[in-house]
Order: structure tokens, then C-alpha cells, then sequence
């Protein structure tokens, strides 16, 4: 236990906790687009909405061990886990760059850098805040005024009437996007699979894999404001 405590205290330990956090939730981001879609295969024979089946399973899955929404639960404690771990370090991370480097951070050589690397502090923050909304939107229902449990098509349908709400999550699946991209790319230096033969490729599977994800996301919410999925039954 102590030498992985050493070991996350130094920096090279911190990158990676970084990176193996993020791998958790890039696998959580890839599933959970990949659920969001069943918004679009509309009602099952017996009337009930195919993301709504979804969400059942979800709660049932295991049941018979875990208990009614047991996997669920360990899925949100793991993953909370996650997010927390990855939020820390990284703030850690930059405390400790700052202060290593002051001159870096009072003026920025904004040539070196992509978009997708400069964003992925503030971006990262705005995710954060996005995650706790979403969660108190979705998922308690707090802040959802006609929130119904179990009816997640209609939550969502009655959620993405709202320009406000539409446009923030479409904000916010975009800072994911760039938070993939960059994240994505420097899970492979920081885990030492990166290759100058192979860069071009895993940069590209990478890009190309945040661009897929942001548009699964966004789908959803902008098919429903536009019009083009309808109304619950």
C-alpha cells in the first residue's frame, strides 16, 4: 500500500491514474452513446419505448445476485470513483506544472498547441459541471420539472423542448469531443503504447472515435428539438 501511495505522488504515477481513470470512463462515454441511441428505434409490440426496455435492463441486470438495480449502483460507485480520481489528479497535475513552470502558465505559447490540448482544463471543469447536472437532470430528476421514473424516453422528449437545455448539452458534448481527442491521444504516450509508425493511425482512430461519439450524443437531443423523433405514446 505504501509504495502505491509513492507511486502516485509522483508525477509519473499521477499521468497515470490520469490515464487509467479516463480509459473507465472513455468505456462508460462508448456505452452509454451506444444506449442513447435506442432513442431512435422508437416502440417495441407490447407499446413500450425501446430506450425505456434499455434503461429496464440496466436495472434488472444481475438482479438475481445483486438485487433490483445492485449493478447499476456498483457501476455508479465505480464510476464516480473514476470521475473523482481524474478530476483530482489532474488539478494536482497542474498545480504542480504551474508551479514548476510559472512562466509557461503567465503567457502561453498558443502555436504549440492544439485546440483540443488547450481546452481540456476548462473543457474538463464544464464536463464536471455538466456530469452533476445531468445526474440531478436524468437520473434523480431533481431539476427536471415533469421528470417521471422509468419513463426515460418521455424525460428526454420533455427535456430537449427546451432551446436552453438543447444548447448546453450540445456545448458540452462538444467539449467531450475535444476532451476525447487530446485525452485519447495522450492515454497512449502516457501508457507507452505510442509508436512513430503507428501515430498517424492511432491519432486518426482516435479522431475519429470523438467525432463519432459527439455526434451519437448530439443526435438525440437536436432530433427532438427539431422535430424529427416524436411525442411519447
Amino acid at each position: 500500500m505504501e509504495k502505491l501511495i509513492r507511486f502516485y505522488r509522483s508525477t509519473v504515477g499521477k499521468k497515470f491514474v490520469v490515464a487509467l481513470s479516463g480509459l473507465v470512463l472513455l468505456g462508460f462515454v462508448v456505452g452509454h452513446v451506444a444506449g442513447n441511441l435506442k432513442a431512435f428505434m422508437g416502440y417495441d409490440k407490447a407499446g413500450e419505448h425501446k430506450l425505456d426496455h434499455y434503461a429496464e435492463f440496466l436495472r434488472t441486470f444481475g438482479s438475481d445476485i445483486l438485487g433490483y438495480t445492485g449493478f447499476l449502483w456498483i457501476a455508479r460507485v465505480v464510476l464516480i470513483g473514476a470521475l473523482v480520481l481524474h478530476v483530482v489528479t489532474i488539478i494536482q497535475l497542474r498545480a504542480r506544472n504551474a508551479k514548476a513552470n510559472p512562466d509557461r502558465y503567465q503567457g502561453n505559447n498558443y502555436r504549440a498547441s492544439t485546440v483540443a490540448a488547450r481546452s481540456m482544463f476548462w473543457g474538463g471543469l464544464l464536463l464536471f459541471t455538466f456530469i452533476v447536472y445531468h445526474i440531478l437532470h436524468f437520473t434523480t430528476g431533481t431539476v427536471h420539472p415533469s421528470f417521471e421514473h422509468g419513463a426515460v424516453y418521455a424525460n428526454i422528449y420533455s427535456a430537449f423542448q427546451n432551446p436552453w437545455i438543447t444548447v448546453f448539452y450540445v456545448i458540452s458534448m462538444t467539449a467531450l469531443g475535444l476532451h476525447l481527442y487530446h485525452g485519447g491521444w495522450s492515454l497512449f504516450q502516457t501508457l507507452g503504447i505510442d509508436n512513430p509508425d503507428w501515430n498517424p493511425i492511432i491519432r486518426l482512430k482516435v479522431q475519429a472515435l470523438s467525432v463519432l461519439v459527439v455526434i451519437g450524443f448530439v443526435s438525440v437531443p437536436l432530433a427532438i428539438f427539431f422535430g424529427f423523433l416524436g411525442a411519447p405514446r
